[in-house]
């Protein structure tokens, strides 16, 4: 059974930093495909950052320049730093893992976790 446990999330003011962090155990594909998405009350999902094997990533226009996602020594782990943070990046934000699903747009339909929730405030 694939799990994936995120912490990291917390309460911050703008402007602020915050770390996530993914780690996933009982995934026996090759390949780590890594990455975010967050979802928000009343706005839909979006794709926030992703990370291949080979170390490339994608990101979403509205956190570039802010959020840097990495991957850890170990690849079943993942981190997300968020600088500079906004009021609208306030959402639960959710790790996802895939072999396939290596798009912001498809994210969401690789193995995800339970999520762990950014509150920014102004």
């Amino acid at each position: 059974q694939v799990q994936l446990v995120e912490s990291g999330g917390g309460s911050v003011q703008a402007g602020g930093s915050l770390r996530l962090s993914c780690a996933v155990s009982g995934y026996d594909y090759d390949r780590y495909c890594m990455g975010w998405f967050r979802q928000a009350p009343g706005k839909e999902r979006e794709g926030v950052a992703r990370i291949d094997d080979d170390g490339s990533t994608s990101y979403a226009d509205s956190v570039k320049g802010r959020f840097t996602i990495s991957k850890g020594n170990a690849k079943n782990t993942a981190y997300l730093q968020m600088n500079s943070l906004k009021p609208e990046d306030t959402a639960m934000y959710y790790c996802a893992v895939s072999g396939t699903f290596c798009s912001l747009g498809t994210l969401y339909l690789a193995f995800g976790g339970q999520g762990t929730q950014v509150t920014v405030s102004s």
